[in-house]
C-alpha cells in the first residue's frame, strides 16, 4: 500500500487522547492538497485511509474509531470522533462535530457549529449548518437543508428541497419533504 500521508511529531491532547498532525505524502489533487502540506490532527492512521482522495486539513480532528475515506474531507476546526464515518464527497468544516454513530456521506456538507451525532445519518446533497442539530436516528437527506438553531431527532425525515430552519423541531417519525419549510414551532 502506499501512503499518501504521514503521523508528524507535532501532537495536542483531546479528550485525553494524543493526535498527530499529518503531512502529505504526495499532492491530492482533488483535496487541493500539495505534497509536503501540513493536515489536521488524527489518532491512529484508521482515522484516515490512504486510498481514495480524503483529507484532514487545518486544524480539524478525528479521533476515537471515526473514519474519513474515499473523498471525504474534513477541515477547518471540525470535529470527527467516536464511531462517526464521514465518506464519499462530503465535507465537514467550520466548527462542527460528528460524533458518536453518525454517518455524513454522498455530497452533503455539515458546517458552522452544527452537529450531528447519536445514529443520524445526513447524505446526498443535504447541508446542516449554523447551529443546527440532526441527532437519534433523524435523516436528512436529497437536497434538504437544516440550519439556525433548528433540531432535528428521534425518527424524523428530512428530504427532497426542504428547508428547516429558526428554532423549529423536527421529531418522532415526522417527514418534512418537497419544497417545505419549517421556520418555527415543533412538527411531530
Amino acid at each position: 500500500m502506499i501512503k499518501k500521508y504521514e503521523l508528524t511529531d507535532e501532537t495536542i491532547e483531546c479528550d485525553g487522547r494524543t493526535l498527530y498532525r499529518i503531512r502529505a505524502l504526495a499532492p491530492i489533487p482533488f483535496a487541493g492538497v500539495y505534497g509536503g502540506e501540513l493536515g489536521g490532527f488524527i489518532e491512529t492512521e484508521k482515522n484516515l485511509t490512504h486510498d481514495g482522495n480524503a483529507w484532514v486539513g487545518q486544524n480539524a480532528r478525528v479521533y476515537g474509531s471515526a473514519e474519513v475515506y474515499d473523498c471525504a474531507k474534513v477541515h477547518g476546526s471540525a470535529e470527527v470522533y467516536g464511531c462517526a464515518k464521514v465518506y464519499g464527497s462530503a465535507e465537514v468544516y467550520g466548527c462542527a462535530k460528528v460524533y458518536g454513530f453518525a454517518e455524513v456521506y454522498g455530497s452533503a456538507e455539515v458546517f458552522g457549529d452544527a452537529e450531528v451525532y447519536h445514529s443520524a445519518e445526513v447524505y446526498g446533497s443535504a447541508e446542516v449548518h449554523h447551529s443546527a442539530k440532526v441527532y437519534g436516528s433523524a435523516k436528512v437527506y436529497d437536497c434538504a437543508k437544516v440550519f439556525g438553531d433548528a433540531e432535528v431527532y428521534h425518527s424524523a425525515e428530512v428530504f427532497g428541497y426542504a428547508e428547516v430552519y429558526g428554532s423549529a423541531k423536527v421529531y418522532s417519525c415526522s417527514k418534512v419533504h418537497g419544497h417545505g419549510d419549517v421556520a418555527v414551532g415543533e412538527f411531530e
